[in-house]
């Protein structure tokens, strides 16, 4: 196996912008590229061996500049909903931009790391994307080196790694905002995908889409995906939770959390199944809603429930919440993760 670099683009300063595909031994492929170390393609086989690329995004790297929906994106420091925008570590308060409400989303929606340009290198079957973050950059503490390696397998696995460290005590909690559709990214709709999560809890949320603390039983409500059902059996409840945030937007509480990787989530449509395997203690399973209607690649609009994301990561405002596992690493204490999507 061998990374074919294409040109993709040039960022404003004129920087260029670089696509990196990966192709495995049963023809699967995946694209990547260096700007927000995105995952722009990924071309699966279904069960009849019918190629397609099953993730929304755009044909070029200018695109990815603007991206207000986070296709593909590597999101970081700290993915999903910080409180008031504000995170405080050994008393001193760190203030982010207040971009959701009176609260922080994704860290930066224009200088987040989902919008830089990460250096890359390349090995036979992988592409690591690497990035300094400065002392202060966003609002966050300490110089932070983060790499992320994107990795395809012969057993038809998307391996997404990263490693940081910080000369400093901070908060890292990064996350992938893929959005699938395993009918093909230019299929009308995500409803007809049956998903599983291996999840008996969840973490409630009040307007604002913040957490309440509490971690509550799915079983018995809509919200309960441990057997599998069809994303929209159930997406247009009348269920105060639904409703809040215009369907599914929540975080889910992977069962027996321990550290190590398992698997936490299973989706098919269309002869396609996609496992998800993580080490984190969360998931958020976003049903893609608030997709504006746009032009993404080969001139298909997407507009809302056209692609899912199942983002793995600490709990949504986990650096202020007691309750939950905190996201706060000191002085040269690595942060290391890794999330499989595995093909069957």
């Amino acid at each position: 196996m061998a990374v074919t670099i294409t040109q993709f683009g040039r960022t404003n300063l004129g920087k260029d912008i670089k696509l990196y595909t990966m192709k495995n031994k049963n023809q699967m492929e995946a694209a990547v590229t260096n700007i927000g170390a995105c995952l722009v393609k990924l071309i699966v086989p279904n069960d009849k061996g019918d190629y397609k690329d099953i993730i929304l995004g755009y044909d070029g790297g200018e695109e990815y500049l603007v991206n207000s929906c986070f296709f593909g994106a590597t999101v970081g420091r700290c993915a999903n909903r910080t409180a008031k925008a504000a995170f405080t570590i050994d008393g001193t308060t760190y203030n982010l931009a207040v971009n959701d409400n009176d609260n922080n989303l994704h860290s930066d929606f224009y200088k987040g790391m989902h919008k830089v340009l990460w250096d890359a290198k390349t090995s036979d079957d992988s592409v690591i994307f690497s990035y300094h973050s400065p002392d202060g950059e966003n609002g966050f503490p300490g110089n932070l080196d983060m790499s992320v390696t994107y990795t395809l397998t012969d057993d038809n696995e998307i391996r997404i790694a990263y490693d940081g460290v910080s000369d400093k005590k901070t908060l890292i909690n990064m996350t992938n905002h893929t959005y699938f559709n395993l009918s093909g990214h230019d299929h009308d709709t995500i409803e007809d995908t049956l998903l599983y999560i291996n999840a008996s809890n969840y973490t409630p949320v009040v307007a604002g889409a913040i957490p309440t603390g509490e971690i509550a039983p799915v079983k018995g409500t809509v919200m309960d995906f441990t057997q599998e059902k069809p994303v929209g059996r159930d997406i247009r409840a009348d269920f105060e939770q639904l409703l809040l945030v215009k369907g599914y937007d929540h975080n889910y509480v992977v069962d027996g959390y321990n550290g190590s990787s398992k698997l936490i989530a299973v989706a098919r449509a269309d002869g396609r199944v996609m496992e998800v395997y993580s080490d984190l203690p969360g998931v958020q399973f976003y049903a893609g809603k608030c997709i504006s209607p746009q032009e993404g690649k080969d001139g298909v609009i997407y507009r809302e429930r056209t692609g899912f994301c199942l983002e793995t990561q600490y709990f949504p405002n986990s650096a202020n919440d007691p309750a939950f596992a905190h996201p706060i690493f000191d002085k040269g204490q690595k942060y290391k993760t890794e999330t499989i999507y595995r093909f069957c």
